[in-house]
């Protein structure tokens, strides 16, 4: 008898009190849920091994890496869906503590579990960060962390993120974003972070985080600047010196691998921190800021372009998002912008400028998302089936955060203002020289 799917989606609908909008099909056939609508395939019992052994994100993001579970039918409408249904902790959601003295939803729990089979917890899928319980943020914390992102493998950027190599938001000139290619919109971003920190021939630059060298390659090219670009990835060093090399531009580009910590060649006349704060942590957060402003001369700018989230009314119970920590971003940490600008103001730094940008992000992400599955054979061979799936759905779901305004990014731009008070701003904000 072929009930497997019918039964899943009763108990998981008992068990947290709503409604499921998907459509499941289960390991024996069976289907059930709404016709037409996006369909949670559940290819064996694991996954539901998996779900009752880590209830929420965490189980959810191990079955979908292993292939225990997959989508078929529109992604972003299936994340939506599922995001309201399991991933959002409104003001009415219950706790599993709380719903557990619900006899209703105690009995859902035994009926999955017989429907699970064994009752034996499954390993964690090999992409997952293994790593004991240590200090977060220091020298060697954070350099394993970035290795675990970024070193995955230069080739599969390249698939992903384009010709630009430009692991940030772009910035598209409508909403629609059909007035431009990726390409254009990366380098229009680019583009926007030289103009607000006024580069010209002869000024150094330090690009913290610098990735694959595309804005100390930009800069150098575009505005003559000097350039120095550091990172904690030995693998995007090396491709970003190939590319600085084939540029021509040696002369006026240095790429290092080292800690924003142990840089002690300033001043600097401007400074691009661009997708790398989300890295520092919040304990870690004011010194990253104050090293920065050391490391300026006066009257000095820094473009500091970052992720933020929306704040908490409690920002004690912040916790870091289960699978981007054990999958994606291990230790990464979201600020609110608000928490941000204090920071970079506490060290000393005026800030002159906000400017949020979370519409593009979401635009850049779905390209990227397409650039993924467009090539999907061979992302899986330049990688792992695992390690393809976990970028699709992070960048999957990062698109719908920035869309829903559960996330933003923005650029901060902010000066070391000397004594005498002088920024060396325009006095029209946005009118950048």
């Amino acid at each position: 008898m072929s009930d497997a799917a019918p039964r899943l989606k009763s108990l998981v609908e008992q068990l947290l009190g709503a409604p499921l909008s998907v459509r499941v099909r289960a390991w024996d056939g069976s289907q059930a849920g709404p016709p037409g609508a996006p369909t949670l395939v559940v290819r064996n019992r694991r996954a539901v091994r998996r779900l009752l052994w880590k209830p929420g994100e965490l189980g959810l993001a191990r079955a979908w890496v292993a292939g225990d579970l997959d989508i078929e039918g529109d992604l972003y409408a299936a994340l939506d869906m599922l995001a309201g249904f399991v991933w959002e902790r409104g003001e009415d959601a219950r706790s599993l503590a709380q719903a557990l003295r619900d006899p209703e939803v105690r009995a859902a729990v035994r009926g999955l579990f017989v429907l699970a089979g064994p009752p034996l917890p499954p390993a964690p899928p090999r992409e997952e960060v293994r790593r004991p319980r240590r200090r977060l943020h220091t020298k060697h914390s954070d350099k394993r962390a970035i290795s675990h992102h970024y070193d995955v493998g230069n080739d599969f950027y390249e698939l992903v993120l384009g010709p630009s190599m430009v692991y940030s938001c772009a910035y598209w000139p409508a909403p629609e974003s059909d007035g431009g290619t990726l390409e254009t919109a990366q380098r229009d971003k680019l583009e926007l972070v030289s103009r607000k920190l006024a580069l010209k021939p002869g000024l150094r630059l330090l690009d913290v985080g610098c990735g694959w060298g595309s804005m100390a390659i930009h800069a150098a090219r575009e505005h003559g600047a000097s350039v120095v670009g550091i990172t904690l990835s030995h693998e995007q060093a090396a491709y970003a010196r190939k590319r600085v090399a084939d540029e021509g531009l040696t002369d006026r580009v240095e790429i290092r691998v080292q800690d924003y910590r142990d840089v002690t060649d300033g001043p600097y006349d401007a400074i691009s921190s661009i997708g790398m704060a989300e890295h520092v942590g919040s304990q870690k957060y004011l010194e990253y800021a104050e090293n920065l402003l050391q490391l300026l001369k006066p009257g000095g700018r820094l473009l500091n372009h970052q992720i933020a989230r929306r704040p908490q009314r409690d920002e004690s119970t912040y916790d870091i998002d289960e699978f981007i920590d054990a999958y994606v971003f291990p230790d990464g940490e979201l600020a609110p912008i608000g928490t941000t600008v204090t920071q970079l103001e506490r060290a000393g730094f005026e800030v002159r400028d906000v400017e949020s940008i979370r519409e593009h992000y979401a635009l850049t992400l779905r390209r990227w998302v397409a650039n993924l599955e467009a090539d999907w054979p061979r992302a899986v061979q330049l990688t792992s089936p695992g390690r393809a799936r976990v970028w699709r759905l992070y960048m999957a779901a990062s698109a719908l955060a920035f869309e829903r305004n559960r996330i933003g990014v923005n650029q901060v731009l902010a000066v070391k203002t000397p004594e005498s008070g002088r920024s060396g701003l325009p006095l029209r904000s946005r009118t950048w020289n």
